[in-house]
């Protein structure tokens, strides 16, 4: 429909060209002689194009005569006067155009407020910028290209970011809008879009009703959203195209317990509908509307008027009106100078005072908004739950009053729901019923049947599927607080990224099985939250009945220079122990001893405090090279040593998966051999004393499965989590995700996932760490600098001993030579 009006557009923009060239002429030929009253003031012509019929159109025209009497009521001085020249456009665009184009060339306006219906804005951008006359619209958007054209309206920014942050708020994630088939209801749709984008929110469904839509057209689009899992439903039409929907909508039950109405600014107004039955199938909706702070002048307004209530008898336009009026007296009065456009448009940009409406302030084309309040409707009527501003986002309180309480939501108890619920609606519903299944995709898979194993009854046709995947599956399904009745649908000769694409495809709503969670993959669909371990492993054979196993923890070398610093030690504890005529130190008692000194250091006492010295530092050689012995001795226990990667040999990989490429570009494997296997027992053959192959590469639950049904002759030797594991796969958007996924917290937590995973796996291993490899003998390398440092000591101690000996014999020569002159002397 939008599209089918533009070539009558064009036309109207012909049209409307001339015509404004015209009547600019016309206000240059005239501008000499303007109307004056009898107190010489001088009058300003404002004129007002409304549809007098509607109230709407009746309460802004009751404001803006109001507004022209208090104002002059207030400033008796001043030279000029507002007059206004009023034109029923009868809700008709076309009779709004050619009002302005009047009010342009007869009445000579220099300012137009309206109309309350839209119209193309690039016809009401043309009228102002060629008439250089500010026009003050309702409906029609603003834009900087076209200066003299003012949005009096809330934008569809704001409008688009306040939906989004009450959707938000309740972690809705899915919503159907309905929009009227116009320029409006396609200009929300790009702020919409953007604001949800933002916070991960998705419009399931979009649907664009004509204003004339017939019954039967609605009862079409309503029977389409029935079959979508959202239950959010935003509302963008006008109140009477609402109020076709609505009645339609509550006769499917779609306006019961479980569903969310919102309705924007625009449709809100269903809730004040003077038909009944309207309202009270409206019951539970939340609404939209521009929110009006309280203040003496607004209490002052409603008290001249005999009204207490603004929700009820004024709608916000309407005191918008109020306020453009008084912004439009002051700003002429102060350009005194009539039909000067430009100067005028200066004053009114001008203009900042409070008034009726708020602060009032016109800002890029567009009156300053004031943000919304979220009315309720309830008890056949409404009531305001939460307000939200751009600055602030939702809030219970009101704005400005105990600012400290932030809500992350409206609060489920300050809100009644569709069908009376006060609990906030999950926002999706399952639509699934015993005539209408899931459909689930399942493998027929000849090998690996541990995961899944699917048997189908052709003669019955009845499909029948155990295994791990299954149990956890329906574990999780069966705990759901409802029913989800499925069948499976089974494959052949296919791969799960044949069955990714008929999910895509909607052919079938989600897979169970072994499938791995990949990026590529989560493009076209959505994964639940894994149900088994995490990454890649390496699998080796453990090499059994070698009787000179406990020598390859070191190597020769180390060996050989551990024994050479024994010997050499002994040497040097027995030759300081020598030097001691009181020492009866044998070199056999001395080399037991240091040879059993970790189980004997503290038996075994030495005279000399130098030999003691050398055994403590060796007591520091025997303790480092016992601990690094004994660990790799342990690990050389647990597994055997893998040496497929340095010596080029064969890497098997599971067939028929994504484990080639893996094994590349992930593992460094790029100079072995690689080999696909099927089975099971094609691992077990492959790394058998008879099988060609080093190593398996595969994921870790595989891996795990293996070794249940193969234990003690295979070890995992190793891992890394360059995989996510197993997981569900639904559609886009599906609710049954984040329901299954929380499942599968859940009996994570609780030990079921556990004990399903003893059932099938039976022997539980420990999973290496993510950098773990094979453990390697021990080399001389490592340890040469204890073994310096010992020699070190040693030698020194014997040194220092050597020239101690020799100390004592010469000091013990000299006292004799002494002795012996001091006889002779005395002889």
């Amino acid at each position: 429909m939008v599209h089918s009006e533009h070539n009558k557009i064009s036309l109207c923009l012909l049209i409307l060209s001339c015509f404004l060239n015209h009547a600019l002429c016309a206000h240059s030929n005239s501008s000499q002689n303007q109307n004056m009253n009898i107190n010489n003031d001088l009058l300003i012509g404002v004129g007002i194009i409304l549809d007098m019929e509607s109230p709407m159109g009746k309460a802004i025209h009751s404001c803006i005569t109001m507004a022209i009497s208090d104002f002059y009521a207030l400033r008796h001085s001043y030279k000029t006067r507002i007059v206004i020249h009023t034109r029923d456009s009868e809700g008709d665009p076309d009779k709004a155009l050619s009002s302005a184009y009047n009010l342009l060339k007869k009445a000579k306006v220099q300012a137009i407020i309206g109309p309350e219906t839209h119209l193309p804005s690039k016809l009401l951008s043309l009228a102002a910028d060629k008439a250089a006359v500010p026009i003050f619209s309702f409906a029609s958007p603003s834009s900087r290209e076209h200066p003299f054209l003012f949005q009096i309206k809330q934008d569809e920014y704001s409008m688009a970011k306040s939906i989004a942050a009450l959707v938000k708020s309740y972690n809705w994630m899915d919503v159907i809008f309905i929009h009227e088939d116009t320029d409006d209801g396609m200009e929300i749709l790009r702020y919409l879009a953007e604001s949800f984008q933002d916070k991960n929110i998705r419009i399931s469904y979009r649907c664009a009703i004509s204003a004339s839509a017939t019954h039967d057209e609605i009862t079409q689009e309503l029977r389409k959203i029935m079959t979508f899992h959202a239950t959010v439903i935003i509302l963008h039409v006008s109140p009477s195209l609402a109020s076709s929907l609505i009645l339609n909508a509550k006769r499917f039950g779609m306006v019961s317990e479980g569903y969310a109405w919102i309705l924007t600014e625009k449709t809100v107004d269903l809730l004040r509908s003077t038909n009944f039955t309207v309202v009270e199938s409206s019951q539970g909706a939340l609404g939209f509307r521009s929110y009006v702070p309280p203040s003496d002048r607004l209490h002052d307004f409603f008290h001249r008027k005999n009204s207490t209530s603004v929700t009820k008898e004024v709608p916000v336009p309407a005191l918008w009106a109020y306020d453009i009026i008084w912004a439009l007296a002051e700003s002429v009065e102060k350009v005194g100078v009539p039909h000067n456009g430009s100067m005028l448009l200066h004053e009114v940009l001008k203009i900042r005072f409070k008034g009726v409406s708020g602060d009032f302030q016109l800002s890029k084309g567009k009156v300053m908004s004031n943000g919304y309040e979220i009315m309720n409707a309830v008890d056949n009527g409404e009531r305001r739950v939460g307000y939200w501003t751009l600055s602030e986002g939702i809030r219970r309180a009101h704005p400005h009053i105990n600012i400290d309480r932030l809500y992350p939501s409206l609060g489920s108890e300050a809100v009644v729901w569709p069908g009376g619920s006060t609990t906030a609606p999950k926002g999706w519903v399952l639509r699934a019923t015993s005539s209408k299944r899931l459909k689930i995709g399942v493998l027929k898979i000849k090998n690996f049947k541990y995961f899944m194993d699917v048997d189908h009854d052709v003669e019955n046709n009845v499909t029948t599927a155990t295994g791990f995947s299954i149990d956890v599956f329906n574990t999780c399904i069966r705990a759901l607080p409802y029913q989800v009745p499925y069948t499976f649908v089974v494959f052949e000769n296919a791969s799960y990224d044949n069955l990714v694409q008929k999910v895509y495809n909607e052919e079938i709503d989600a897979v169970v099985g072994d499938s791995t969670i990949l990026a590529n993959r989560s493009v076209y669909v959505d994964f639940t939250a894994t149900y088994t371990d995490l990454g890649v492993g390496t699998l080796a054979r453990i090499k059994k009945n070698d009787k000179w196993f406990f020598l390859q923890p070191m190597e020769l070398r180390l060996w050989i220079t551990t024994i050479s610093s024994l010997f050499y030690t002994v040497f040097v504890v027995w030759a300081v122990e020598r030097m001691n005529p009181n020492s009866d130190q044998k070199i056999g008692t001395v080399f037991w001893t240091i040879l059993l000194t970790i189980f004997f250091a503290q038996r075994e006492k030495f005279s000399r405090s130098r030999s003691k010295f050398v055994m403590f530092v060796w007591l520091l050689v025997v303790l480092v090279m016992f601990t690094s012995y004994t660990a790799t001795l342990t690990s050389l226990l647990t597994v055997e040593q893998f040496e497929s990667a340095s010596k080029g040999g064969i890497v098997g990989f599971h067939g028929g998966s994504f484990m080639r490429g893996v094994t590349v570009s992930n593992l460094h494997f790029e100079d072995n051999y690689r080999r696909a296997y099927y089975s099971y027992e094609d691992y077990a053959h492959a790394l058998s004393k008879d099988g060609e192959a080093d190593a398996i590469v595969d994921e870790i639950p595989y891996i795990k499965m293996f070794l249940s049904k193969y234990p003690g002759d295979y070890a995992l030797v190793s891992s890394q989590p360059i995989t996510s594991g197993f997981a569900f796969i639904f559609q886009k958007g599906s609710p049954l995700i984040e329901e299954v996924s929380r499942e599968i917290a859940r009996i994570r937590l609780d030990g079921t996932l556990g004990s399903l995973e003893n059932k099938w796996f039976k022997n539980q291993l420990s999973l290496p760490s993510r950098n773990s490899t094979m453990p390697k003998d021990l080399k001389l390398d490592s340890f040469s600098g204890l073994f310096i440092i010992n020699a070190t000591a040693s030698t020194l101690t014997l040194f220092i001993s050597l020239l101690w000996l020799l100390f004592l014999n010469f000091m013990e020569r000299f006292d004799l030579a002494i002795v012996d002159l001091e006889g002779d002397l005395l002889g």
